[in-house]
Parts: structure tokens; C-alpha cells; sequence
């Protein structure tokens, strides 16, 4: 983000609930990565990450349940994941340069929106047929 956006507040837990934090600081960026390691990690057709300035993770419940991956080599990424249910949560990278937050672990809505795709041509072959297809509420019957 290239605007100067003010500290913000963010909530969010993993899917079971046993990990739950809060985090106050600001928004640098918020991306779809759609590079072969993010797809890897997530299981998806891409990682949808808020990057923010540096600071304290505050671990309101679960910290005990948490577990980190940084994959060995060149290109350094991490994952943290609730070891009860994997669910991605945030974590601070491996060079101390941003504070990242998986997105889809938030708990509540976002006033700010994802502004850029990186590793576009990294994308999976069915992402943009995928964007196109028909959408329903529920299963599709």
C-alpha cells in the first residue's frame, strides 16, 4: 500500500478456535500470491496475505497450539498453522521485515482491499476459468 494508512486493529483465530490473537499495527500490503510455494502452502490457487509494519502478536488464547514452517533455501518462507486444525496464522518472516497475516484468518471484515496480484505468471492453469465459473450459495446440486 502505498498510501500512509494509520495502525489498524485485527482480530482472528484458526478454524477450531483454539488459537485466537489480536494485532495492532499498519497495513504495508495486501496481495494474491499466486507463486508455486503459496499454492503449495495454502492448498489453493493462490495466498491471500496482509503484509503490515513490524509488531507484537498478542496471543489471546492457543499460543501452545501454534507451530511454525520455514522452508529451507534461497527463497525463505514460512507458515504458521494451528497444529489442532492447520489453519494459517500470522507470523513474522524469516528476514524481520513485515508481519504477515493469512487473510482468511481474520474474524471480522476488512475496510481495505487486496491491490495487487504478485507471481502472476506463476498463476495455477484453472484460475481464471475458476474466477468465471458460475457461483451458488451452498454445494452445487
Amino acid at each position: 500500500m502505498n498510501q500512509n494508512i494509520d495502525s489498524k486493529i485485527f482480530e482472528g483465530s484458526c478454524l477450531c478456535q483454539a488459537v485466537k490473537y489480536r494485532i495492532e499495527s499498519s497495513p504495508k500490503a495486501f496481495y494474491f500470491c499466486h507463486c508455486q510455494q503459496c499454492r503449495k502452502l495454502t492448498g489453493s490457487a493462490m495466498a491471500t496475505n496482509i503484509q503490515l509494519e513490524i509488531a507484537d502478536i498478542n496471543w489471546l488464547s492457543g499460543e501452545d497450539k501454534i507451530n511454525r514452517f520455514d522452508h529451507p533455501g534461497d527463497r525463505m518462507f514460512s507458515k504458521v498453522f494451528c497444529k489442532t486444525c492447520g489453519s494459517a496464522l500470522p507470523y513474522v518472516n524469516e528476514n524481520k521485515t513485515a508481519l504477515v497475516i493469512p487473510a482468511g484468518s481474520l474474524d471480522s471484515d476488512l475496510d481495505i482491499a487486496p491491490e495487487v496480484n504478485i507471481f502472476w505468471e506463476d498463476k495455477a492453469s484453472w484460475y481464471e476459468s475458476g474466477v468465471n465459473a458460475r457461483c451458488c450459495e451452498g454445494f452445487d446440486e
